[in-house]
């Protein structure tokens, strides 16, 4: 029988290492299939460009992969077995030899009042429609609240004002935005937001959210005809609930290869897994890492099948790339213990960088057999059975 890869999400991690893993594996002795709740590749770091109006490029996965042999299933995964080796689906049962987990992340609401039923966020494709949606019915002068002063807050805003020009768009950041920049890059932050027209409540927890505004701990009244929730990241109970050792933050606990500390035959990648960094500190939940967790999953599990010597991924944090807007975008460079270079990249070339990468990022995803010679194209899609297929 073949060796059964089961890949649950096709997300920067999940793709990225389904795609090479049929690049390196030989068809002949394995068998990938990912798990996707979206049919699309999905570039989560630019759903507030499609939550703002913006069209994006939408691949869907079955024509990503086609040509690998890798198996794509659009379904919901609900439940996980580890002792069985079994995926429970919306549509049915799937069984593992090996299994990568790359379930991502979605919204945290850390338990206020109302964020569920009347808050909007951007951390799928979905999601990011409906705020579009909203924001698209909305009035001039109508107001717009974006809670949470990090990355995707900070991304979410500008390119909301910029987009909308009509709005009236605040900001409730927590401390103050941008914090953790450098003096210079903080600047130029606040300098985007006031070209932009974005009220700044500095200081500001809010502890609720209601239909047409919010209120913060210290009584202030937000008015809020859209509220978008961007205050941090969890995952989902899947990896917990199914007897997985996970962290304090229900990510799965990974030695240096990405494998379950609890479970051998399960790897993790991703927003999903609890990874410590060079520094003794675990990676944020980033694209950055999504990448480098994916790349080393995946040089394990093609070691572990083959043989081979398992090559450590770097895992090094290099810095923050922040958009704001099209024509603007700071990348901040940090040390190992995360702390700002006194220098960043700024405006317009930090904005072409920055879209250079996600480009990258998005043709390696939606180019997976790059490098794989058209025999074993032919051969993991079944078109070639005249001989086996050496490894590469």
């Amino acid at each position: 029988m073949k060796h059964r890869i089961v890949v649950l999400g096709a997300g920067y991690a999940g793709a990225f290492s389904a795609g090479n893993m049929a690049r390196r594996l030989n068809p002949a002795d394995t068998e990938i299939t990912v798990v996707s709740l979206d049919p699309y590749f999905v570039e989560r770091t630019r759903l507030h460009q499609l939550a703002s109006g913006q069209d994006l490029r939408m691949v869907p996965l079955a024509d990503m992969f086609a040509g690998t042999g890798v198996r794509v299933r659009v379904a919901r995964v609900q439940a996980l077995d580890v002792e069985r080796r079994t995926v429970t689906l919306d549509d049915g049962e799937l069984s593992y030899d090996t299994l990568l987990y790359a379930l991502g992340s979605t919204v945290a609401d850390h338990g206020v009042p109302g964020v569920a039923e009347h808050a909007f966020h951007v951390c799928d494709r979905a999601a990011a429609l409906r705020l579009r949606e909203r924001l698209d019915g909305l009035g001039e002068g109508a107001h717009v609240l974006v809670v949470g002063e990090g990355l995707t807050g900070i991304e979410t805003v500008t390119e909301i004002a910029e987009s909308h020009p009509g709005l009236n768009v605040a900001l409730a950041a927590r401390g103050e935005p941008g914090d953790r920049l450098s003096p210079g890059a903080r600047r130029h932050l606040r300098r985007a937001f006031e070209r932009f027209g974005i009220t700044v409540h500095d200081h500001t927890v809010i502890e609720r959210v209601e239909p047409t505004r919010a209120v913060a701990a210290d009584g202030t009244v937000l008015p809020a005809d859209v509220t978008v929730w961007a205050g941090g990241f969890a995952v989902q109970p899947i990896a917990g609930d199914s007897g997985l050792k996970v962290a304090e933050t229900g990510q799965i606990i990974v030695d240096r290869d990405m494998r379950s500390v609890s479970h051998p035959d399960g790897y993790a990648a991703g927003d999903s897994a609890f990874v410590i960094g060079v520094n003794g500190r675990p990676l944020p939940m980033t694209c950055f890492t999504a990448g480098v967790t994916g790349m080393q999953a995946t040089n394990a599990i093609v070691g572990r099948l083959t043989g081979r010597r398992v090559r450590p991924a770097p895992l090094v944090y290099f810095g923050n790339h922040i958009s704001l807007g099209r024509r603007d975008a700071i990348w901040q460079f940090v040390d190992r213990d995360l702390r700002a270079y006194s220098w960043s990249l700024r405006s317009r070339p930090g904005a072409w960088l920055k879209d250079l990468v996600l480009r990258s990022a998005a043709w390696n995803m939606r180019h997976p057999t790059f490098g794989l010679p058209a025999r074993r194209r032919r051969l993991a899609a079944g078109r070639d059975r005249s001989a086996e297929a050496a490894l590469v």
